[in-house]
């Protein structure tokens, strides 16, 4: 599986935000977007998975399910972890794996890869910050697709949960998944590809395309 960009552009409120981005990141592969606020690393997330109409350029998925869009065979972990807070832990999960294609019999394992089996019951009204970002993060896990895209993954993420987000990222590739996470620093993988959305917003500057 190979997710490629050619000459990408993202326009906005009449605004251009980036254009003339490439990359590939094949399976097994992780790439990492940088750049200033502003820049369009979240816009490029949102583009790949269907959110955000693309202005110009081509974007590809070769290898995968031909009867499935782009969308439909990625993860998107954005800014705000999507959560009722009236309903537990486990009722959360349950419900987006459910929606997400999976069964509810699924959700007690992702629970416990993040640290939450025990909070299963606890509404999600009382997690800290943290906490709902680890929720978040088992929805990746619940039901399977080899395209994860992260936008600031590790936001509010004590130590020993970014360690098990980077394990848990590295079991993801292994497993020949390919990762997006746009981020203002490391994302804790080494290999990672990097791409660096300039600081003047409509051009590409650096990076291992």
């Amino acid at each position: 599986m190979r997710l490629s960009a050619s000459d990408l552009a993202c326009r906005r409120g009449g605004r251009e935000v980036f254009a003339g981005v490439g990359f590939s990141v094949a399976a097994g592969e992780a790439l990492a977007v940088s750049g200033r606020n502003g820049s369009g690393k979240s816009s490029l997330l949102r583009m790949v998975v269907g959110l955000l109409r693309i202005a110009s350029g081509r974007l590809a998925l070769e290898g995968g399910d031909p009867e499935l869009t782009i969308g439909e065979q990625a993860h998107y972990l954005g800014h705000q972890d999507a959560l009722k807070p009236s309903l537990s832990v486990g009722e959360n999960l349950r419900f987006w794996t459910e929606f997400l294609g999976g069964t509810a019999a699924d959700f007690i394992q992702p629970l416990a890869a993040v640290g939450l089996d025990a909070l299963a019951d606890l509404p999600a009204a009382y997690l800290s910050a943290g906490q709902r970002r680890r929720l978040s993060i088992a929805r990746l896990l619940a039901v399977k697709r080899p395209i994860w895209l992260l936008d600031e993954p590790a936001s509010t993420l004590d130590l020993a949960a970014q360690r098990r987000l980077t394990e848990l990222m590295r079991t993801h590739l292994a497993g020949g998944g390919l990762i997006l996470a746009a981020a203002h620093g490391p994302i804790g993988l080494d290999d990672a590809k990097e791409l660096r959305l300039d600081a003047n917003p409509s051009r590409l500057a650096g990076g291992k395309p």
